[in-house]
């Protein structure tokens, strides 16, 4: 019996210590991730089911229909599409300053920290300071007025042909900032010599960049232009609602699909709608998040490559 026990015993701790090895952190984790699954796991079955019912009886895909045939629904997404045309702007902007801001070198802190600061503040804050600045008698027209640039002056949130891209903006020069510092992190990990080779071949400073620079952060930029089309999918409520008191105005010329759930929801009292649309608002979202990882596949990399 004991030469039994010696020679199970130390046999089946390095079966104990593989199986601790290959579970590693899950043990730990598991808790948290099963709240969070049931958390979303529920809310979303909440969610589809009520998209399928009207007085809890089972509808169909008839609130689908309504939602769809719905004008200021469409209205809606037409907005946010537009609101895409912001994301290209974002990346040369991004890349553009990243790059100066490479080759400067000097003071390069401060200015990453100042362009960054922008995307760090909260969006209501945002909201309200360019609601101000941007009204008919508001500081930006008042500061146009002062250089004689009157003729210039527009009522940038209450012209219903600006108000959008005015908004549009707005995101921009909150959103810029995170692909500015991300950028500049990525290139400054990239090997000095890569650059030195280009220069003794004779490159120039946009020859440079361009086939040295921007191949080696491609995942990076597909990463940053995602997540901003996410952003402008399904993330400008807040701007929205602040900027326009919750209307979408002037008319609904700032109506997002955001702000039509929350209004078919909330004013409408009409939660089976406002659940079909939600519902056709993730899986739009899902779309752009299951891209991202097939070009990521492709690519056949991650961030750091």
């Amino acid at each position: 019996m004991t030469t039994d026990v010696a020679t199970v015993g130390p046999a089946s701790r390095p079966v104990r210590r593989g199986l601790a090895h290959r579970l590693g952190p899950l043990p730990w984790v598991a808790p948290a991730a099963l709240a969070i699954l049931f958390v979303f796991a529920y809310s979303m079955f909440e969610l589809v089911r009520q998209s399928f019912q009207y007085d809890d009886a089972w509808v169909g895909f008839e609130n689908f229909s309504l939602v769809l045939t719905d004008p200021l629904f469409r209205t809606a997404i037409w907005h946010n599409t537009l609101l895409l045309v912001a994301v290209p702007v974002l990346v040369v902007l991004a890349l553009s300053v990243a790059v100066v801001l490479y080759e400067t070198r000097r003071g390069v802190v401060a200015y990453r920290a100042i362009l960054f600061l922008p995307y760090i503040l909260p969006i209501p804050v945002i909201g309200v300071v360019f609601g101000q600045l941007l009204q008919l008698n508001g500081a930006l027209n008042g500061a146009l007025d002062g250089l004689g640039l009157g003729s210039v002056t527009q009522d940038w949130l209450g012209n219903p042909q600006l108000a959008l891209w005015t908004m549009g903006g707005v995101i921009v020069w909150k959103e810029v900032g995170f692909g500015i510092v991300l950028f500049l992190a990525r290139m400054m990990s990239l090997p000095e010599d890569v650059y030195e080779s280009a220069r003794l071949d004779g490159a120039g400073f946009f020859r440079m960049h361009w086939h040295v620079t921007i191949p080696q952060m491609r995942p990076l930029v597909v990463f940053y232009v995602i997540s901003e089309a996410i952003v402008m999918v399904s993330w400008v409520f807040n701007y929205v609602f602040v900027m326009t008191n919750g209307q979408g105005g002037p008319g609904t010329s700032t109506v997002v699909t955001e702000l039509y759930i929350y209004r078919t929801a909330f004013q409408d009292q009409a939660p089976e709608l406002a659940s079909a649309a939600a519902v056709l608002l993730f899986l739009s979202t899902l779309v752009l998040i299951v891209g991202f990882f097939r070009v990521q596949r492709a690519e056949g990399g991650t961030f750091g490559d």
